[in-house]
């Protein structure tokens, strides 16, 4: 059974035609089913877009939600995924600003029905950081201990082993050591989780992160990208610069054959270029580039 593909929609009526154009291209498309949620508008100014963009879910689907409210999306991603994957048992969760390869919905079915038995894997990712591949490395994919919120999925008894409450805070709060194992994923990832439970940001992503962190669980990512982040810029709800530090290397030729590896493993070579890319000297030059708006 295919996965169901649910996605996110809220004010940019053009990033949603542009990413449901890109799965058009997916031989698995037309056979998927899919959902669409949309995010009531935060203000006034919004409404109009968010009314273009329930036109646009309406062409696509039958199964469109939309919010008479602004959620945000953490508590949207939260209780869209929740209501889905109780009914099919797996999702593939996507956001309005990203573009897919044409071999992005076969090699995240594949790589569902390949892994859904390994407990140790919490998630697919679509998106690969520019990861070189290690010298007689198998396999088209490697372990990452942080999923990637860009083009993912998952598996209903997964999904339900998050404590989105993070009920454990004032435990990590005082135990440096453990703040420090955590850290071992990117620089930043204690410092936003402490934003969130301070209220200074609404991710739910990062308390995936850090659930995916306590259970000891990996990420599936590809060293070929089969999804490319648009949702840089001025428009963007969360990332408003037009300078990313997530390179990527795009699946320029896609193929549909994957090759995994049953018995992978975390790889040294790839946990420290992977780390390179949320390392405190990356996030300070990313920083002073959103400072000075290039």
């Amino acid at each position: 059974m295919l996965a169901p593909i649910v996605i996110f929609a809220f004010n940019r009526p053009n990033s949603l035609q542009r990413m449901i154009a890109s799965l058009r291209q997916n031989p698995l498309y037309e056979e998927s089913e899919k959902f669409i949620y949309v995010d009531g508008p935060r203000t006034d100014d919004d409404r109009d877009k968010v009314n273009e963009v329930i036109v646009i879910a309406k062409a696509v689907t039958p199964n469109v939600f939309i919010s008479s409210v602004n959620k945000g999306l953490g508590k949207s991603i939260i209780a869209g995924v929740s209501a889905v994957i109780e009914k099919y048992g797996k999702a593939i969760v996507l956001e309005d600003d990203l573009v897919f390869t044409p071999n992005f919905l076969s090699y995240m079915n594949a790589a569902l029905d390949f892994y859904e038995t390994d407990n140790r894997i919490i998630s697919i990712c679509g998106y690969g950081l520019k990861i070189k591949r290690p010298k007689d490395y198998l396999g088209d994919v490697y372990l990452s201990g942080r999923s990637s919120s860009w083009g993912w999925a998952t598996w209903k008894d997964r999904w339900q082993q998050i404590d989105w409450e993070i009920k454990d805070w004032n435990q990590l709060t005082v135990d440096r050591k453990r703040q420090k194992a955590f850290n071992k994923n990117g620089s930043d990832m204690f410092a936003m989780l402490k934003d969130y439970m301070e209220e200074r940001n609404h991710s739910w992503a990062i308390r995936f992160c850090y659930n995916q962190f306590k259970l000891g669980k990996y990420s599936i990512c590809p060293f070929l990208s089969k999804v490319n982040n648009e949702g840089f810029g001025e428009n963007a709800t969360n990332c408003k610069q037009r300078y990313s530090r997530f390179k990527t290397n795009m699946d320029m030729e896609p193929s549909f054959e994957f090759s995994f590896d049953r018995n992978i493993l975390p790889n040294k070579e790839i946990e420290k270029e992977c780390y390179h890319y949320h390392s405190m000297l990356l996030r300070i030059y990313s920083k002073i580039r959103k400072i000075l708006h290039i």
